[in-house]
C-alpha cells in the first residue's frame, strides 16, 4: 500500500516553496517539510481510493464515483465528518506517478468518474497527476470536490482538466465562518471562486443516456442546526448569482462529532438537524424558484456517510 515518496518538480517546488494556494496564503515552505494551514508538507498524501456511492446521483450513478480521499485540508472545520484525514492526518504517502496509476485503476473498476476530495493543497500534483493519467488513456469526467474556500489564481490553473465542479457554500455570515472554519472571509472568498468555477465549466451538460453528468456544477450546503436563516440567505445568493444555470444541493447530513457533543462552546451544534427544520430550507428554495437541485432523502443524518479511511486502493 505504501508508495515511495516524492520527488519534487520544478512545478511543485515553485508553488510550494512558499505557499500561497488557499486563500490563507499562509507562506509556508512546504516543500522542506514546514506545515501548510493545511496541516501538511508538500509530500502527497491520500486515505481512500475507491467506488463512492453517497454522492449526488448524477454522479454516483450505478457503478459508483471514483473517489480519491487526500489528507489534510484548508479550512478546519470544528464540526468536520473526515476528522480523521483532516486534522488528524491518517492517510498514506504517495508518489504522483503512483496517483496518476490510482486514477486509470478506478476507471477500470467502472467508476462514473474520477473524485478529488479536499485536493486544493496538493493542486501543482494533481495537476501533473492528471496530465500523466489522461496521457495514459484516461477518459472519465474530473470532479474537483472541496469546501469551497479557493484562490481563484489557483482554479485558473485547473482550467481545461476539470469537468464539474463540486463545492461547498457554507456560510454567508463572516462571524460564522470565523467561528466554526477559523475564516472570516470565507464568503468573500468562495463566492468569487464559485463564479471562477462556473465560468470554466458553463452549463451543466448530462449523458443523455446514464443521465450522468459530464460538465458543470454542483453547489453544496450543508445546513447546520438551528442556521435555516443562514441557508435561505446562501439559497438566495446562489439563485441572484446563477439562476438555473447550477445545481444546488441541500444536505441534512449534519453529524454532531463527540469532541462537538462535549464542548459548551458548541452546544447550538451538538444536535442534529431536524427535519422540520430541514423541510423548512427545502420549501424556501422552491419558493424563490430554485428548480434544479438534489435533496437527501430518508431522514436526517447517520454515520453511514463517512467512509471508513483505511488506506484502500492506494
Amino acid at each position: 500500500m505504501n508508495q515511495p515518496t516524492d520527488t519534487f518538480s520544478e512545478l511543485t517546488r515553485s508553488l510550494l516553496t512558499s505557499c500561497t494556494l488557499c486563500p490563507r496564503r499562509c507562506g509556508a515552505n512546504r516543500v522542506e517539510g514546514q506545515l501548510g494551514a493545511c496541516g501538511m508538507p508538500a509530500q502527497l498524501m491520500a486515505a481512500r481510493a475507491a467506488l463512492h456511492f453517497w454522492e449526488e446521483p448524477c454522479l454516483s450513478g450505478t457503478s459508483g464515483s471514483g473517489t480519491v480521499f487526500f489528507t489534510g485540508c484548508n479550512l478546519g472545520c470544528v464540526f468536520c465528518q473526515n476528522h480523521d484525514i483532516a486534522a488528524r492526518r491518517r492517510g498514506v504517502p504517495i508518489s504522483v506517478e503512483r496517483l496518476s496509476r490510482v486514477y486509470l485503476e478506478l476507471q477500470e473498476k467502472g467508476a462514473h468518474n474520477i473524485n478529488l476530495v479536499t485536493p486544493t493543497h496538493y493542486l501543482p500534483q494533481i495537476l501533473e497527476s492528471l496530465e500523466k493519467a489522461k496521457k495514459q488513456g484516461l477518459t472519465l469526467p474530473i470532479v474537483y470536490n472541496c469546501g469551497g474556500y479557493e484562490e481563484v489564481s489557483s482554479l485558473r490553473m485547473l482550467e481545461g482538466l476539470i469537468d464539474i465542479y463540486l463545492p461547498d457554500l457554507k456560510y454567508r455570515s463572516s462571524n460564522l465562518s470565523a467561528r466554526l472554519s477559523h475564516c472570516p472571509d470565507y464568503f468573500e472568498k468562495a463566492s468569487l471562486a464559485l463564479q471562477e468555477m462556473y465560468r470554466q465549466t458553463g452549463d451543466p451538460q448530462f449523458d443523455d443516456k446514464s443521465g450522468l453528468m459530464k460538465k458543470g456544477m454542483i453547489v453544496r450546503h450543508l445546513l447546520l442546526p438551528g442556521q435555516a436563516g443562514e441557508a435561505k440567505r446562501i439559497l438566495r445568493w446562489l439563485h441572484d448569482t446563477f439562476g438555473q444555470h447550477i445545481y444546488v444541493s441541500i444536505m441534512s447530513q449534519y453529524t454532531p462529532m463527540p469532541w462537538i457533543k462535549e464542548n459548551p462552546a458548541y452546544s447550538d451544534i451538538s444536535r442534529q438537524v431536524t427535519e422540520a427544520e430541514y423541510d423548512r430550507v427545502l420549501r424556501f428554495a422552491e419558493t424563490i424558484g430554485i428548480e434544479l437541485g438534489f435533496r437527501q432523502e430518508g431522514g436526517v443524518a447517520t454515520e453511514s456517510f463517512i467512509p471508513p479511511f483505511t488506506g484502500e486502493g492506494l
